[in-house]
């Protein structure tokens, strides 16, 4: 055997002892630490599984949503019977079909609801988030499984056709709940903060905790959207702990306490108690009550600006605070270089046209540079005569827009599209309401073409909310932002240019809490903060700052280093031993840990150690 070899022996034979014992740890530390972490983690992941997994319920369909119920119709079609005034009367503003009478809730009747909330919320406010998401979770797979009885009723009672309602009810309700169970529970997490600037105090932590609110939240919502407007503040409010109190728009009344039963269905499959969310309704005279009520912790209203003034005063005799989303009159920005006018044209129509322009976000101005005006003009005045009216709810129709949620405006419509005329506006087509044949009673107003208004007219100025479509011409960009920030509203904007930088400029130059580039309102759908400025209101509900919103924001410092916290210095500790060293302590305190000096900060070091 060489010597070679025979090193090679003695140091295998050295080593395989070794070796021996580290597979035997191995196997050992694996068996005993690795294997139990892992076990521990699995079943911690299953059971957090398994408590989120969506849980099955139902929620009865009313027989008027159903296909070809046939309902006596109202003649005229009105909310008001002055004959029961005590009870608000259903109908359906395409049809002009009965839907049932509702008594309005009374002070008693909103007390009750409030003290209920209330009382429920406290258990409530006690859940995981895993809990609240197994709600959120089951009300998803709730609404995905019967998205055509939703659309159905949001049909039924606002006159809309079932697409507008399951584009703008459903899809933005979806987004809103699968945001916050994937997004939620991070926003709320604890905000870490950077503390004191004073070195001599760095070891302080600081953080704001987000907590429910010690009582309950209240929305009052408009009827534009019945499914999505009591949706979006209910799954907010009660992911972030707290309970619920709706009001919602007596012109919804059937269709909102349908959606509420679906919310509650779900509290109860998931084993939680559904009188924390609450649903009155009442005519405006006793709305003051409700908003002035001291069980309530924060209000969100969503509604015109007149009322609007209404609600912050009676919420201002409890001190409740009010977030405020009102109208808008949203500028769209068609710059000369764009590519694809008719792509554009298409989002105009959408914008302008769904759910017969009654959209707080909706497109009321066009407003286009000279190189593309004419083009686009021509493209919507082909496509706007060709759209059909009607409902789609019953009969198998093709239909592009339903009716309006009622006709009390109509005249001061036409009249606003007169004096337009008058001014020097043209009227491309339509212009005043529209006589279905089938639906005579119904709420029906001709989709409408106005060009060449210009920024001094009302209706470039005043919010119409109907099916108007107003294009204005803008000689230049700065002009056009000029003219888009003209009105007293700042909610929604859009911007359409090839040049990404122009697009930022104008995007910063406009006066308005929300702005799409190169496409429209989806700053809703990304689950931004949504909120106007002027008078489009302020305060902002949706994504995080919407969620943190409905939180306590409690601020916590601590002690981020072990043994080391705050002692009262002698100089300073009452009683005063003595005032000049005390004076000059302080001094020096002040100096050591603002000073931008770095020698002054040393000298007040020295005093503080000799006074100390």
């Amino acid at each position: 055997m060489s010597s070679q070899q025979s090193s090679f022996l003695d140091v295998l034979s050295l080593h395989q002892p070794i070796s021996f014992f580290h597979v035997q740890l191995s196997v050992s530390f694996f068996v005993t630490v690795v294997l139990p972490i892992a076990y521990y983690i699995y079943t911690r992941h299953i059971s957090s599984q398994r408590l989120e997994k969506a849980v099955k319920f139902e929620a009865p369909m009313p027989d008027e949503a159903k296909p070809h119920w046939k309902g006596k119709r109202l003649n005229p079609p009105t909310i008001i019977d002055p004959q029961d005034p005590k009870n608000i009367q259903g109908y359906c503003p395409a049809t002009a079909q009965f839907l049932g009478k509702f008594k309005c809730s009374s002070r008693d009747d909103m007390d009750a609801a409030i003290k209920a909330s209330k009382k429920a919320q406290k258990s409530w406010a006690k859940t995981s988030f895993a809990q609240r998401r197994q709600v959120l979770r089951s009300l998803s797979e709730y609404i995905l499984k019967h998205q055509e009885e939703i659309a159905r009723v949001a049909a039924r009672d606002t006159g809309k056709t079932a697409l507008c309602a399951s584009m703008g009810e459903i899809l933005v309700t979806n987004e809103k709940l699968n945001w916050i169970i994937k997004h939620g529970e991070k926003a709320l997490q604890p905000s870490k903060r950077p503390g004191p600037s004073n070195i001599l105090m760095s070891y302080k932590g600081a953080e704001v905790r987000y907590e429910p609110l010690a009582g309950v939240c209240a929305a009052l919502i408009s009827w534009n959207y019945p499914f999505h407007n009591l949706m979006g503040p209910l799954i907010a409010s009660i992911f972030t702990g707290n309970g619920i109190v709706i009001k919602c728009s007596e012109h919804v009344v059937w269709s909102s306490t349908y959606f509420l039963e679906i919310a509650r269905a779900a509290l109860l499959a998931c084993g939680h108690d559904l009188e924390l969310v609450q649903l009155v309704y009442c005519w405006p005279n006793d709305a003051d009550y409700f908003t002035s009520h001291p069980g309530l912790s924060h209000i969100t209203f969503i509604g015109s600006k007149p009322v609007a003034h209404h609600v912050v005063k009676a919420a201002s005799e409890s001190l409740t605070p009010v977030v405020v989303e009102l109208g808008g009159k949203d500028p769209f920005i068609v710059l000369d270089d764009v590519k694809d006018v008719e792509a554009i044209a298409s989002i105009i129509m959408r914008g302008t046209f769904q759910s017969s322009g009654q959209n707080c976000i909706g497109i009321e101005r066009i407003i286009a540079m000279p190189k593309v005006y004419d083009q686009l003009v021509a493209i919507l005045e082909k496509r706007i005569q060709t759209l059909r009216l009607g409902s789609d709810i019953d009969q198998l129709e093709e239909i592009d827009m339903g009716g309006m949620i009622t006709d009390t405006r109509f005249d001061s419509l036409e009249k606003i599209i007169e004096t337009s005329v008058d001014q020097g506006a043209k009227l491309v087509y339509g212009g005043k309401r529209y006589v279905h044949p089938n639906y005579p009673q119904g709420h029906y107003f001709t989709p409408t073409l106005l060009v060449d208004v210009t920024p001094d007219m009302a209706i470039a100025t005043d919010e119409c909310f109907a099916p108007i479509c107003t294009v204005m011409k803008a000689n230049d960009v700065d002009d056009a932002i000029d003219i888009a920030n003209s009105t007293e509203y700042g909610l929604g904007a859009s911007v359409f240019s090839n040049n990404y930088a122009t697009c930022n400029y104008v995007a910063d130059s406009l006066k308005a809490g929300n702005v799409a580039i190169n496409d429209f309102a989806t700053f809703y759908v990304c689950q931004l903060p949504f909120g106007g400025v002027k008078g489009s209101g302020y305060g902002k509900f949706g994504g995080e700052e919407g969620l943190r919103g409905l939180c306590v924001e409690k601020s916590v410092c601590y002690d981020k280093i072990p043994f080391v916290s705050t002692k009262i210095p002698k100089p300073l500790d009452y009683p005063i031993p003595d005032g000049k060293k005390a004076w000059e302590f302080v001094s020096a305190l002040n100096v050591a840990g603002y000073s931008i000096s770095l020698w002054e900060r040393i000298k007040a070091l020295g005093t503080l150690s000799r006074n100390a």
